[in-house]
């Protein structure tokens, strides 16, 4: 048996089985302190037939280099109580087993990869209570100094576009800052999907996803960006910007067609597969 943890900034989904695909027990918690969130986390592992190792797929920044001692620590982030937390160390402490950490997103995209899509890059965009972005290559995990951490570059702003300075407490205006979920409500009073169909907030959001899709096929040409998480709920979204990443592009990129928006294969399963797919790998 093999064990996964999806953390995201709200909640953890938890998983045992047999592998990736086979999936025998799941559990949600919400993500709190870190002592809470691990105490509930192994309590729940305890109850579980015994595992030989963990994969943690987690939201970041994260340390990844297992040279650095900051190695499966949170790093700088908004989210209280748990930058520099040694998250891998705490699980690997109290599970005795081994853990295999990546971002939340490289391993939904290593997951989204390996399930049939028929692509050898890919690209994994989830927008919710953040918007993060893993990177895929020739079925590899993307990492340079660090992690890709594309949901805090800045999009352009269209003209016109009024003066929301954005809820990133780091960057203001970046793509996080401008069309997460707890930006759409900021700047809206509502979320997307409870918005009327012609609210301009549909297409300014569409816009700013789609130049951060366009960017991702011009700079790495990757074949495929699959977008999910939360905001991805509201019908007519993800053809939205399919729709703008065309336009934007003009015929331009040389890979043309091949170059694709899409809907997760898994669903919202591709987190926890992801996670379970590290843990099976570094058994």
């Amino acid at each position: 048996m093999i064990g996964g943890i999806e953390a995201g900034g709200t909640k953890c989904v938890l998983a045992v089985g047999h592998s990736p695909d086979a999936i025998t027990a799941t559990h949600t918690i919400p993500t709190r302190a870190p002592r809470e969130t691990i105490a509930e986390t192994t309590a729940w592992f305890a109850a579980q037939p015994a595992i030989s190792a963990l994969g943690l797929a987690t939201f970041g920044p994260v340390g990844l280099d297992p040279r650095r001692p900051d190695f499966g620590h949170i790093l700088a982030t908004p989210k209280p109580g748990w930058s520099g937390f040694d998250f891998a160390g705490a699980l690997a402490r109290e599970l005795r087993v081994p853990v295999a950490v990546e971002t939340d997103v490289n391993a939904a995209a290593l997951a989204e990869a390996r399930a049939g899509l028929g692509v050898g890059s890919l690209a994994y965009m989830t927008v919710g209570t953040g918007i993060g972005v893993g990177l895929v290559v020739e079925g590899r995990c993307v990492h340079g100094a660090a992690h890709p951490e594309m949901g805090h570059y800045y999009p352009r702003r269209p003209a016109g576009d009024d003066p929301f300075a954005g809820v990133c407490p780091f960057h203001g205006d970046c793509l996080e800052g401008l069309a997460s979920g707890p930006a759409i409500l900021a700047r809206w009073g509502a979320t997307l999907s409870d918005l009327p169909g012609d609210h301009p907030a549909h297409e300014r959001v569409a816009y700013y996803l789609a130049q951060a899709c366009h960017t991702l096929f011009a700079a790495t040409s990757v074949e495929t960006v699959v977008v999910g998480g939360g905001v991805f709920d509201t019908p007519g979204l993800r053809d939205r910007i399919a729709r703008i990443c065309t336009e934007l592009d003009a015929g331009y990129l040389p890979g043309g067609k091949r170059h694709r928006v899409a809907a997760p294969h898994l669903g919202h399963r591709s987190g926890i597969t992801g996670a379970l797919t590290l843990a099976q790998h570094d058994r």
